[in-house]
């Protein structure tokens, strides 16, 4: 037999590490749904920013702007002033007047503090629209809101407030659902037993009107159902109507720091956030090893070793891995002549160790058997199979006896 050393080409990179081109086909799909739902996010924004823009402003026209509400306000001779500033609103309170506050959790918590204590002793009707909460436990302590909301858009008053059996139906029913312990407070416009209408009292004889949702404001609705009459009587009880238009540029907004960014987020966005964690956290989980030992199951059928072999071949020519197919060859033939030339299997990948006793066994030089079974991997697949042939015929020849 020949044990000649092999001239082979310079080593070829065949790592089965992806490249830039395999990550970029895998991930492209992706990217691309990523892309197509920003553009979606944006398109949708800029068609709602279009529709909300003037939102319950009583000198907006727009569908979601109240406008028409001022209108048949000053029809009554109740006139309509506008403030954005919480200074402007503490200033304009008194007994003669309605404060309509349009967004009460953009208030601050020092804001709506400031707020409860200058309305408290004015004997003011402070309503409240769409309060969740972040503002009621200070502009109505005692209530809670069930942001839930129910079914029926439509409600029946279902209490015995004169303003509300007056305006009969109206539309309250997709808004925000209160409880209260208060027995002096009048619960209206029941959605699946809870109140999205709330009338509470004050000992210095205003009262404070929690209004669950914002439909009977917006032109769009007012004249539906009992709509106008209910705004008309909650609005127009008094001469004068402040119309408090909250703002993130308020002077007074920026005068605590004791509001956090995420006091600024309305709670569903944080519960929603909650649950992606939850279910991220699910997924890996699911998508974890499995806890403890590996347990072995017999297969259903028995696979040939020839068949196994081919298969694993041909991973290796799919991704070019001469490199690890000839260690592969190395490894199995030294593992095997080892025992025949008495070098114990522990030692059968030393090269110092093995190499003396085959030679000896073959009586040939050591170099050529260095390279044949430690050398570099083959350049090509015509140097592989050479490889292979070239191990193969050193085993049949190891064993001779």
């Amino acid at each position: 037999m020949t044990t000649e050393a092999t001239t082979t080409a310079p080593r070829a990179t065949t790592s089965a590490t992806p490249t830039a081109r395999r990550t970029w086909t895998r991930a492209r799909g992706v990217l691309l749904a990523l892309v197509l739902l920003l553009a979606a996010a944006v398109t949708i924004a800029a068609l709602r920013s279009g529709d909300q823009h003037g939102r319950l402003d009583p000198r907006s026209a727009d569908p979601y702007g109240s406008r028409a509400v001022a209108a048949l306000l000053a029809d009554h001779r109740v006139t309509t002033r506008v403030v954005t500033s919480l200074d402007e609103a503490r200033t304009a309170a008194g007994p003669d007047t309605t404060l309509l506050v349009t967004a009460p959790d953009l208030l601050t918590h020092d804001q709506q503090t400031r707020l409860h204590t200058a309305l408290a002793p004015s004997g003011t009707r402070t309503v409240l629209v769409a309060a969740g909460t972040p503002s009621l436990d200070r502009l109505a302590p005692g209530v809670t809101a069930d942001p839930a909301p129910g079914f029926d858009t439509a409600l029946e008053p279902g209490c015995p407030l004169p303003a509300a059996r007056r305006a009969g139906t109206a539309e309250l029913g997709d808004g925000i659902r209160y409880t209260t312990p208060l027995r002096t407070a009048d619960a209206c416009y029941p959605s699946d037993g809870l109140p999205t209408l709330l009338r509470i009292p004050q000992d210095a004889g205003g009262d404070t009107v929690l209004l669950g949702a914002p439909d009977i404001l917006y032109n769009n609705r007012l004249d539906q159902q009992g709509n106008a009459s209910l705004a008309l009587q909650l609005l127009g009880s008094h001469h004068h109507l402040i119309w408090y238009l909250p703002s993130l540029t308020d002077d007074s907004a920026s005068s605590t720091g004791r509001r956090s960014f995420f006091d600024l987020l309305p709670s569903g966005w944080l519960w929603g956030t909650l649950q992606l964690f939850i279910a991220a956290a699910l997924a890996a989980l699911w998508r974890a090893r499995r806890f403890g030992p590996l347990v072995p199951e017999k297969l259903p059928v028995a696979i040939r070793a020839s068949e196994t072999t081919e298969g694993r071949a041909r991973l290796y020519a799919k991704v070019d891995a001469r490199d690890r197919a000839a260690a592969a060859l190395r490894s199995a033939t030294r593992t095997r002549i080892a025992p025949l030339v008495g070098i114990p299997a522990t030692q059968a990948h030393s090269p110092e160790t093995l190499l003396p006793a085959l030679s000896d066994r073959l009586h040939g030089d050591g170099q050529p058997l260095h390279d044949l079974l430690f050398g570099p991997p083959p350049g090509d697949d015509a140097a592989l199979v050479s490889l292979a042939d070239r191990l193969d015929a050193l085993e049949r020849e190891v064993r001779r006896p």
